[in-house]
């Protein structure tokens, strides 16, 4: 009889430090009946990690890799999006980065890059890119160093400048290392020419924040493509999870999730580890 080995383990002890203490307790009993057991939370957590990195279907999640069943997978994940989790727990580690001096917040760098949703659902849109098919966008803020600092997510069909002020504005307090105050804007904001806009050059110039952007029909994009290159390898980072490069996932609350773990684990890479 064959065994089926155990897959290797994608969420860190040092990554489920952040997650442990802010997930959800256990929902109470209805009458006292429990039920079969709980599948625990760091193995749902696995899991949900298991179908983001493979792409693999939530009903295809084998259950022999001892991740619970996919649907458990998907309801957890939709539960802990509500709550605020993966939000907060991607806040938590740039927090332990900002301390740790690992983020540059000298410049910043935003870009996009477009994928085909197969199913459709929202945030989708005719992607003039592809031939007019369903897509959606990921729009993506990086340090000088290119770690994720925020992502969004829209239809393809949305312009990159209309996502400036939303990418900047809900980029939470991050704390820096020594006595300086939490920091949630860069000093300058480096972009292509899809930015260059007069409203977002207004609304950098209200933020305090330093505008590099090429100018359409003036400024070649090679110039400044010598700092935004760690944006374009960072959306080749968010796209090796296969579950974001072809999106499959109809709602809003499932995509926006699976972004922000992606981005959660590539910023976890830089967490040192015990």
């Amino acid at each position: 009889m064959s065994l089926v080995s155990s897959p290797p383990r994608l969420i860190s002890d040092e990554l489920w430090a952040f997650f442990e203490p802010v997930i959800p307790p256990q929902p109470p009993a209805v009458h006292g009946r429990t039920g079969r057991p709980r599948t625990a939370d760091r193995d749902v957590l696995e899991g949900i990690a298991f179908v983001l990195t493979t792409g693999i279907g939530w009903t295809k999640l084998p259950r022999e890799l001892g991740y619970g069943s996919g649907w458990t997978c998907w309801r957890r994940m939709r539960e802990w999006a509500d709550a605020g989790v993966f939000d907060r727990v991607h806040q938590a580690v740039l927090d332990r980065l900002g301390e740790q001096g690992r983020l540059d917040w000298s410049r910043a760098c935003l870009d996009s890059v477009s994928v085909r949703a197969k199913k459709g659902g929202a945030l989708t849109g005719p992607n003039p890119t592809d031939r007019g098919k369903a897509g959606s966008k990921y729009h993506l803020l990086v340090d000088a160093h290119g770690l994720p600092l925020n992502v969004l997510v829209s239809a393809a069909n949305r312009h990159d400048s209309l996502f400036v002020e939303p990418i900047l504005d809900s980029m939470p307090a991050i704390r820096i290392g020594g006595r300086g105050h939490p920091r949630r804007r860069p000093v300058k904001l480096h972009g292509d020419k899809g930015y260059d806009n007069p409203r977002v050059r207004r609304y950098l110039r209200r933020r305090g924040i330093t505008a590099r952007i090429a100018r359409i029909g003036r400024d070649s994009s090679a110039r400044l493509g010598r700092h935004r290159w760690v944006v374009e390898r960072t959306l080749s980072w968010l796209l090796s999870y296969k579950r974001l490069a072809l999106r499959y996932d109809r709602t809003a609350t499932t995509i926006t999730a699976l972004a922000r773990l992606a981005i959660t684990l590539i910023c976890a890479r830089r967490v040192p580890t015990n």
